[in-house]
């Protein structure tokens, strides 16, 4: 065995993290708005879970090959004065939240298209696909391009989730 966690295994925590970061501030900024006290409930259930998901997935970031051995986690944990977004704060948000729900649509119609037994609905469905798989590109590029996605640098990427996550687990919930 290594004495850190896998590729495959740092990727799956990475795609987790930064799904689920996005996903408590969105939570986060609803719960204001939710009136009725059982949706009310089960969002702050929704907050609570995808809490310790976080946290709990945090811990493995020092066993991730990029960090493992590296004396510097901490102070690589507390750049996040420096390395702020440069346009408004929330662009990398929504950006992320426009990614995840482009890449959760791809794999939605991939799914539907397995599915389908009408030539004339797999025939549009593949159309549709086809669609969504662009618009993930052109997210991603200006995600990258504004270094909200640097897909190409794991390190980065991986301090990019913590940055995330922290900012998510700091949020305010009303």
């Amino acid at each position: 065995m290594s004495n850190h966690l896998a590729w495959h295994e740092t990727l799956e925590i990475h795609e987790l993290v930064a799904f689920q970061s996005i996903g408590l501030q969105k939570l986060k900024k609803s719960l204001p708005e939710v009136t009725d006290p059982e949706l009310r409930r089960l969002y702050q259930k929704a907050i609570q879970g995808t809490t310790r998901n976080l946290r709990d997935l945090l811990v493995f970031f020092p066993e991730m090959p990029p960090f493992k051995d590296r004396e510097d986690l901490d102070e690589m944990r507390s750049d996040s004065e420096e390395e702020e977004d440069r346009e408004d704060p929330m662009t990398g948000f929504f950006a992320g939240e426009l990614l995840g729900l482009a890449k959760t649509t791809v794999r939605n119609y991939g799914i539907a298209i397995t599915e389908t037994a009408t030539p004339s609905v797999r025939k549009v469905l593949k159309r549709q696909l086809s669609e969504c798989i662009d618009s993930h590109e052109e997210v991603f590029r200006f995600m990258h391009q504004r270094s909200f996605y640097p897909a190409y640098n794991l390190e980065t990427l991986l301090k990019n989730d913590m940055r995330l996550a922290q900012r998510a687990l700091s949020g305010r919930e009303d």
